[in-house]
């Protein structure tokens, strides 16, 4: 299908669900660290604006998207 890209592990991807027990919103962007059954669910990093590692979680597909932005 045109236009659909496959997530790969290292890949940035952005929510487009809200975390809000976790401080996390729509638009948060974090990395892609290991896959889940075959791209059924994330495993993302989240960084600090200063870029430490904010915290990791286990997201399913249909809560984020591919992040195509610099």
């Amino acid at each position: 299908m045109k236009g659909i890209k496959v997530i790969k592990e290292h890949d940035r991807v952005v929510l487009t669900a809200d975390w809000p027990a976790y401080y996390l919103q729509i638009g948060d962007i974090g990395t892609v660290v290991m896959i889940h059954q075959a791209g059924k669910a994330y495993e993302v990093e989240f960084f600090t604006v200063d870029g430490k590692t904010s915290d990791v979680f286990t997201i399913e597909a249909g809560q984020l998207r591919y992040f195509a932005g610099d």
